[in-house]
């Protein structure tokens, strides 16, 4: 049974290699991949000024929700994400499965301007 995935991936720190570093990843393990552009947002929660790229993609996979976050979360330690990076405000790689099939994981993250475009974009 195929399902149905969309994901957020964003960066402030190396951003450009490391939003491609992702793409190129998320591509090699999900060839149904569709990625929007990517978006500046200012951070939300943190003090560190430094901006963020963003991208929201959709695929679909036959491995289930548990699978595709082990996926992602090898993909955010290729890009050099360590647990400490949250303290000092640096985000390598963060990629967020927010939906599988119908099932809203990260109903916050739902209302974020950048997904909600990204959604527009991907219809």
């Amino acid at each position: 049974m195929m399902h149905s995935c969309l994901i957020c991936i964003g960066s402030n720190y190396n951003r450009k290699e490391n939003l491609l570093l992702a793409r190129r990843r998320l591509t090699a393990l999900f060839p149904s991949i569709r990625f929007t552009g990517e978006q500046e947002t200012r951070p939300l929660f943190f003090r560190n000024p430094a901006l963020f790229s963003n991208q929201v993609a959709r695929f679909y996979t036959d491995a289930d929700a548990e699978r595709v976050v082990k996926e992602l979360k090898t993909i955010e330690k290729e890009a050099g994400r360590e647990k400490e990076d949250k303290k000092r405000e640096k985000v390598c790689l963060d990629i967020d499965l927010l939906v599988f099939d119908n099932r809203v994981l990260k109903p916050e993250d739902l209302k974020r301007d950048y997904i909600l475009k990204g959604l527009e974009e991907l219809k």
